[in-house]
């Protein structure tokens, strides 16, 4: 087997391998189109060798949304909540190497032991939905609530796209963090033990949680503003909400429309729309099905050979579908959407340059929450994990 590099100025060149790369748009992604093919054949072998030498001393996982050249290293692939649970139950990896975003990685730092480390292959994949909920306006959106004596009787509930500092506030405010797989239990846990619930950063998946699948109407929902005074809500508005939804979405799965839904429902008659619950209440309405990541790959597994299906989620994901399922006919909703561009920023050469790093006894890119964010975010996490 070739040699690992191990001169930073070999190194260094992991950023430039590949076809079609324009630095300035993401690897050249655009839409619609394919993404740019696998770097080179060296460089797939640089991370087999990388990978190898490694060996237990490192653990990458792998988010569904991720490119095939990244997902082809990982050695579990799932959902935000999935990848939570495999990083809580891997101790005796030194490096989880995280190929996902820097919320998740956060998450992974705050689960393992302070002996383990935590490596995110670029540091510029964030998350624009996580970026919508700062701590200092959770903190000054609180305080409102607390004006108006309603703190106290209202229960936090975070979606796990959001900072540590965010999870923290939530743990020490007696809520609870949730994904897409158990929102549906988070609320009823919260509703057990408050008559509100502040649901954050995600509109979208709170109002279709509560509204389609728990009873609620959709008067009982409130926008809360976090750039207007007070969320933008008079105090009886406040008073008469159950839940109060922050003003945040996903830029991929907020751009999905009734339209889209209605076009490919007249292009193709028999078609089954499977979207998300990051997307707007009128498309999860107009949808056939509606489900966690983990929950459309399970509805597309067991459909009959020869359906036909139009999904609305990541573009990564829909492709990986419709390769590991050719008998059946998988379309994605909405061609003008795009990849998410913080995703796609782990691409191959930014983790086999992790890897070749590590190799070499240099630790690069890693994720770390301090103590005291960390305890307060992990009481949260933890009701997450015990809502499985």
């Amino acid at each position: 087997m070739p040699a690992i590099f191990c001169h930073d100025e070999q190194m260094a060149d992991l950023l430039f391998l590949g076809a079609g790369i324009d630095l300035g748009s993401e690897r050249g992604v655009s839409c619609p189109g394919d993404l740019p093919p696998v770097s080179d054949a060296e460089l797939v072998e640089r991370a087999r060798v990388a990978r190898a030498a490694l060996g237990e001393r490192a653990y990458i996982l792998g988010h569904h949304y991720q490119r095939d050249e990244v997902i082809a290293f990982a050695d579990v692939t799932g959902d935000s909540f999935k990848l939570a649970q495999a990083a809580a139950g891997r101790p005796e990896s030194e490096f989880i190497i995280f190929c996902g975003v820097h919320f998740m990685a956060e998450s992974a730092d705050i689960l393992t032991s302070d002996a383990q480390k935590v490596i995110l292959p670029d540091l510029a994949a964030g998350c624009s939905m996580a970026d919508m909920a700062t701590h200092a306006q959770v903190e000054n959106a609180w305080d409102a609530l607390k004006a108006l004596n309603v703190a106290e009787k209202t229960i936090p509930v975070t979606y796990m796209n959001s900072s540590a500092a965010i999870k923290a506030f939530t743990g020490r405010n007696e809520g609870t963090v949730c994904t897409s797989s158990n929102a549906k239990s988070a609320l009823k846990w919260a509703f057990d033990r408050g008559e509100k619930v502040l649901f954050l950063p995600d509109q979208h998946l709170g109002r279709n949680t509560a509204v389609r699948e728990m009873g609620f109407s959709l008067a009982d929902c409130a926008i809360f503003d976090p750039w207007k005074p007070q969320g933008g809500l008079t105090d009886a508005e406040i008073a008469a909400a159950k839940m109060l939804l922050w003003k945040g979405h996903c830029s991929v799965h907020g751009r999905f429309t009734l339209a889209s839904v209605n076009e490919i429902r007249d292009r193709i008659p028999d078609v089954n729309i499977l979207v998300h619950p990051e997307c707007p209440y009128e498309v999860a309405e107009a949808a056939d099905y509606v489900g966690s990541t983990e929950r459309i790959i399970k509805i597309i597994a067991g459909a009959p050979s020869g359906s036909s299906w139009a999904i609305g989620t990541e573009l990564n994901l829909v492709k990986r579908l419709a390769h590991a399922h050719p008998d059946k006919n998988i379309h994605f909703l909405d061609k003008s959407v795009c990849y998410c561009s913080t995703m796609n920023r782990i691409d191959l050469p930014h983790l086999v340059g992790a890897m070749e790093a590590l190799v070499l006894g240099r630790v690069v890119n890693q994720i770390t929450v301090d103590p005291i964010t960390s305890k307060e975010a992990r009481t949260a996490l933890d009701r997450m994990l015990s809502l499985a």
